[in-house]
């Protein structure tokens, strides 16, 4: 395993639209493993394929001691409204509320290329939702509430 840089706000790189992960393979393994000691290090709740330069389908995300990979996920059912502040490891240190669903129901595939669905609440769900924004380009300081306070800071959109 190993540590990555993780892409910054203002790099194109994370307003790309990402493509599906088609190899299930032992590259794919390592960067999964990458990416869970880089989001360790950085002390985040959850990380994507672009935020670490790589345009596939990918996040991980662990809340609550529950670790998910995440390989060519989507939601499929959301409810509820609920906002809360987050922030993100590639903005730097803003936090911003942000309106997310309550609940959703993810469909996506382990590691292995196996598919599962996984029904969520509460942060969990925040978390997955923030992560597949990334994969469409999306940072949560497009969201958020506090977009002024962003700008006002000298923030980078």
């Amino acid at each position: 395993m190993a540590k990555r840089n993780v892409i910054k706000v203002g790099e194109t790189l994370l307003r790309k639209k990402c493509k599906p992960v088609k190899d299930f393979d032992e590259d794919l393994w390592e960067l999964l493993d990458d990416m869970k000691e880089t989001m360790h290090a950085n002390d985040g709740m959850g990380l994507a394929g672009p935020q670490v330069g790589v345009l596939r389908r990918l996040a991980i995300v662990e809340v609550n001691n529950m670790f998910l990979e995440l390989i060519n996920p989507q939601i499929i059912h959301s409810e509820g409204d609920w906002v809360e502040e987050e922030g993100c490891l590639s903005v730097g240190n803003f936090r911003g509320r942000v309106s997310r669903p309550y609940k959703i129901t993810v469909t996506s595939c382990d590691r292995m290329g196996e598919p599962f669905t996984l029904q969520c609440e509460g942060w969990l769900a925040r978390c997955i939702c923030h992560e597949l924004d990334h994969l469409d380009g999306v940072l949560f300081i497009d969201k958020t509430l506090d977009k002024e306070k962003y700008l006002k800071n000298g923030g980078k959109i």
